[in-house]
């Protein structure tokens, strides 16, 4: 059994909470008693894409566990990169490998990944076809049932799934992007997307509204369980509060 701790959305710089909520829920998973693997972090890490925003995130996020982070629509990669490190990131633990993939476009908040990043993944990939592999980024590539996170997903979904097919030992996409807990499928297989740390996202069934963000919900992240004897992903969704 491997674990993976999955977060995303941290904003920092976005709000006056948004460094504690971060150090909150990094405080919590670091306290952990069982086994964690991995720490992952699917975009949006700065809100202003300032280094000054990328220096504080990278002291937040510092961790003994292995930990991967990929840029988001509120990051810019030059800025990322100089203080984060690559925007494309792999974790080759002994049983799976984990390829987290920048899909942000300048200056725009819907994603793609361009032609570089689909050949890295296929190279990563390749490496290790008989290992478990998890793939991630930014943006959904399928509508989550909310229309604001909906225009602005992943561009080109089918170069994903194309991808995918070419690589049959993928077993999940995890993803962030909408601040809110869905589970859903792409590509024959589960693609999760982490709670937002910074904020949630209330759907217009439950709200009335088209778009509304509640800073006062707790943070969450996503828990993943794989099992690599029985081919299983469990995921669990849980809020942190102090």
């Amino acid at each position: 059994m491997q674990v993976y701790a999955h977060i995303s959305d941290t904003h920092i710089g976005g709000s006056d909470q948004s460094v504690e909520r971060t150090r909150l829920v990094m405080r919590h998973l670091l306290s952990f008693p069982g086994q964690l693997d991995a720490i992952l972090v699917t975009g949006d890490i700065a809100d202003h894409a300032l280094v000054e925003e990328y220096e504080t995130a990278r002291d937040l996020l510092r961790s003994p566990i292995p930990l991967i982070i990929c840029p988001g629509n509120h990051d810019r990669v030059p800025e990322f990169e100089k203080i984060i490190g690559p925007a494309n990131q792999v974790l080759r633990l002994d049983g799976a490998t984990i390829a987290l993939a920048d899909s942000s476009i300048p200056g725009r908040d819907d994603g793609h990944l361009s032609d570089e990043t689909i050949a890295w993944l296929d190279e990563v990939l390749s490496e290790r076809p008989e290992v478990p592999a998890f793939v991630g980024m930014h943006h959904p590539a399928v509508p989550l049932g909310v229309p604001y996170v909906d225009e602005i997903r992943l561009q080109e979904p089918e170069r994903l799934a194309a991808l995918l097919d070419r690589h049959p030992q993928v077993v999940a996409v995890f993803v962030g992007h909408a601040h809110t807990a869905v589970a859903t499928t792409f590509a024959g297989r589960p693609l999760i997307v982490a709670p937002g740390v910074v904020s949630t996202l209330v759907t217009p069934t439950e709200s009335g509204a088209t778009v509304i963000v509640d800073y006062d919900l707790p943070p969450a992240f996503a828990l993943h369980l794989f099992d690599a004897d029985a081919g299983t992903l469990v995921t669990h969704f849980r809020p942190v509060t102090p």
